[in-house]
């Protein structure tokens, strides 16, 4: 590891060796001999410095984002870029009249979503599709969300509403600590000719995917299952579209082997709900214990996990605040079957 030596280090290592050149026994503040050696140590220490800045960035754990994203593109792990979310709103109007490609409408919060298609309305509420104006998570849309129509169109209802499939699909840039993650693992577990890791990486390499997991025949011999979560979709369980094209990804001839068939599918949600007597009872702290808890089904929540309930008790008591707590339910380990995978619902304060 490079040690960058103190200013001070060097202004009197410097000045020691000025003054052996000089023969000269006594030094005054301002002798030529001390400006020039705090002229030089000054100099010295800022390329000490870049030096310093330089031994972090040749090592992949250390290096600035930038370099990290240049590192790993190197390695052929690219940043996933931010996607658009879309999906349909439903819009009511005179049966006939257009609802033009092109058209704005605007979220409760300001966010700007545009129609991608000429639309003709019909006698009822009319699926129309939108994608949102700026790419990341925050286009994500429940279900009966409201939107207006920026501008009004003549025989159409300005309000209307998302429907039942939600406005999805949408994912921020890429993390730079996910990326580091990714690049570090392509390093340690390169790309096996269809290994299990092989599989992991390449749903990983699909925009919006967190985790993923494979399961080797599990629908019989010369079987691949692969599931993965979104978990800062609106969603974490992935629809029938996300689900298509992360098969449609691994199914490249490029990527997974032509001798294996391979099953890509969503994981089944089952909701953990907890009941706590916590001490003290403030907002903080629960808030604290919530966030704990998330943090745990992040860390070990997978398809067919058992989460062990001293994890759980642990989450809860290493909580900031936290003072002492009983956990009422659950009370033994949580075993999921295959495919099951426990998702975080709801806590109730004994």
């Amino acid at each position: 590891m490079f040690n960058r030596p103190a200013l001070t280090d060097i202004v009197a290592r410097t000045r020691g060796d000025l003054l052996t050149r000089l023969s000269q026994d006594e030094l005054l503040r301002r002798a030529d001999a001390e400006v020039n050696t705090r002229v030089l140590a000054g100099a010295s220490h800022e390329i000490h410095g870049y030096l310093d800045w330089i031994s972090l960035q040749i090592i992949y754990d250390t290096a600035d984002d930038d370099l990290l994203v240049r590192w790993a593109s190197i390695w052929k792990v690219e940043r996933k870029a931010a996607q658009f979310a879309s999906g349909n709103v439903l819009v009511t109007g005179a049966a006939g009249e257009t609802v033009a490609a092109g058209t704005v409408l605007k979220r409760l919060d300001g966010a700007l979503f545009d129609v991608t298609a000429d639309t003709v309305l019909g006698a009822s509420a009319t699926p129309v599709p939108v994608e949102a104006e700026i790419a990341g998570a925050a286009g994500n849309t429940d279900a009966g969300v409201q939107m207006t129509f920026l501008n009004t169109i003549p025989n159409v209802q300005s309000a209307v509403v998302v429907d039942a499939n939600k406005l999805v699909n949408g994912s921020d840039i890429e993390a730079i600590p996910d990326l580091r993650a990714r690049l570090l693992e392509r390093i340690q577990n390169p790309p096996s000719g269809g290994a299990a890791e092989d599989y992991v990486a390449w749903a990983l390499e699909v925009p919006g995917v967190t985790r993923a997991w494979v399961y080797p025949k599990q629908m019989g011999a010369g079987t691949v299952t692969v599931r993965f979560v979104r978990d800062n979709d609106a969603s974490i369980i992935p629809d029938a579209g996300e689900v298509a094209a992360v098969k449609a990804y691994i199914e490249d001839p490029s990527r997974r082997p032509v001798t294996a068939d391979v099953y890509v599918v969503a994981p089944t949600p089952v909701t953990l709900n907890f009941n706590i007597q916590l001490t003290p009872n403030t907002a903080a702290v629960k808030a604290a214990v919530e966030a704990s808890l998330r943090d745990l089904l992040l860390r070990e929540a997978a398809p067919g996990v058992t989460l062990l309930i001293s994890h759980i008790r642990e989450a809860i008591s290493v909580a900031a605040g936290e003072t002492d707590n009983v956990l009422i339910s659950p009370m033994t380990n949580q075993t999921y079957a295959t495919g099951q995978m426990p998702i975080f619902g709801a806590i109730t304060w004994a």
